[in-house]
């Protein structure tokens, strides 16, 4: 892991860029200011401005926000009659000139707002948040989602794999992005250092996120992998403090045990498949005695799913919930065709293979509300990944062991 622990620091010493160090003063309302930016051509001046609208940004209440995001969605919005006439143009004469006025047109300017923002240090990061100011507005103001698309857009290409710089995070990383880990553990609470500790310093854990170089302290995502000898079949296995610590050497599978999203701004941009195949790669290089790469997954739509079908699991045993959640995996399915289960959309739809059914796996407060208990292993054969994801892609087929099949056709008969 050093090479990619010592590219992620060269990376983010070239690439960092700071908040501008003293704030610009200026006069104009928030909207002027953005449409000066759109037609301004000095690079200096550019970041000057860019930056001042930042900061004016992160100044406004809640309904200055949103007057912001309206005059975004409505002002710097498509022109749809000029892009029909340049769509007639181009259709009779498809000359470069034609073709570069239709592209243009056909690109809202908050688009080129937004690029030009993003050229002030530290603009990455501010985008983000606001971002993520504008996902709390879109249940009151659907209309808003046009300009979220946009914003998701440029991210995706911002925020693209080849751009993201994996580091493996230990007990010695910095005490501000250990604080971000336990802040935005999302699958098993994080309640102490010493929680953290045990999870980070024992040579058979280990816990890799992701961070971009505009934002070098800020982890995106991370992963938490347990290194054990046989797959487990409760997370109480896994996190319990009376374990035996084994030899990282002498383990031959890697339990990715929980996987948490850091940044809510970043929303609709994926990067967790990337991040568990690089890890399970990484992993296989440095010890090769693993053999089995596998998930310890919640399955949060199950109840739900009981409920909605009518099922009463109140005197259901283990095995009963065992058969009921296979079937609910393979056979539940949303509008799209893909698996109703959104842990299993995800681990599915990145190329694993539904492996073994757990019940009983996770009594916690949670784990009974979501599940009843019942978790489930997703095993990541790196030999069958690419396969499994274009099976997955043509909804021809959810990779799953025959003993989870078998145990979905036993099921009760849903009525």
């Amino acid at each position: 892991m050093l090479a990619t622990n010592t590219l992620g620091e060269l990376l983010s010493t070239l690439l960092d860029r700071r908040p501008f160090g003293r704030k610009f003063e200026d006069g104009r309302e928030i909207r002027e200011m953005c449409l000066a930016l759109l037609t301004e051509s000095d690079e200096s001046s550019s970041w000057q401005l860019a930056a001042t609208i930042l900061n004016r940004y992160r100044m406004l209440d809640r309904d200055r926000k949103i007057a912001f995001f309206e005059f975004l969605n409505d002002e710097l919005d498509l022109d749809a009659a000029r892009i029909a006439d340049l769509a007639k143009s181009y259709g009779s004469d498809p000359s470069p000139k034609n073709f570069k006025a239709f592209s243009r047109a056909s690109e809202p300017r908050r688009q080129a707002l937004f690029r030009q923002l993003n050229e002030a240090p530290g603009a990455t990061a501010e985008i983000v948040r606001l971002r993520r100011d504008l996902l709390t507005l879109l249940d009151e103001r659907p209309e808003l989602a046009r300009t979220d698309h946009d914003i998701v857009h440029l991210l995706r290409s911002w925020f693209n794999r080849g751009f993201l710089v994996m580091r493996q995070i230990t007990w010695e990383s910095p005490a501000s992005i250990l604080e971000k880990i336990i802040a935005h553990e999302a699958v098993h609470e994080i309640g102490t250092w010493d929680d953290l500790r045990r999870r980070l310093q024992p040579t058979d854990r280990r816990c890799f996120a992701f961070f971009h170089p505009a934002m070098p302290d800020e982890p995106l995502i991370f992963v938490e992998v347990a290194l054990m000898d046989g797959v487990p079949n409760s997370i109480r296995s896994v996190l319990t403090e009376e374990r035996e610590v084994l030899v990282a050497e002498e383990a031959d599978t890697a339990v990715f045990y929980s996987i948490s999203n850091c940044q809510l701004g970043l929303a609709g941009v994926s990067f967790g498949n990337s991040l568990i195949k690089q890890v399970a790669r990484d992993l296989s290089h440095d010890l090769p005695n693993l053999k089995s790469f596998v998930t310890l997954s919640p399955i949060p739509g199950l109840k739900r799913w009981l409920q909605g079908e009518g099922i009463l699991e109140g005197d259901s045993g283990p095995k009963v919930m065992e058969r009921l959640a296979a079937k609910y995996l393979l056979d539940a399915k949303a509008p799209d065709g893909l698996p109703l289960d959104p842990v299993a959309r995800f681990h599915l739809g990145n190329g694993a293979l539904l492996h073994a059914i757990l019940p009983d796996a996770d009594l916690s407060e949670t784990g009974i509300a979501q599940s009843s208990g019942v978790m489930v292993n997703y095993l990541y054969d790196l030999s069958r990944i690419a396969h499994n994801t274009i099976q997955f892609s043509r909804r021809e087929n959810v990779a799953a062991t025959s003993a989870v099949k078998n145990l979905a056709k036993r099921a009760a008969v849903v009525s």
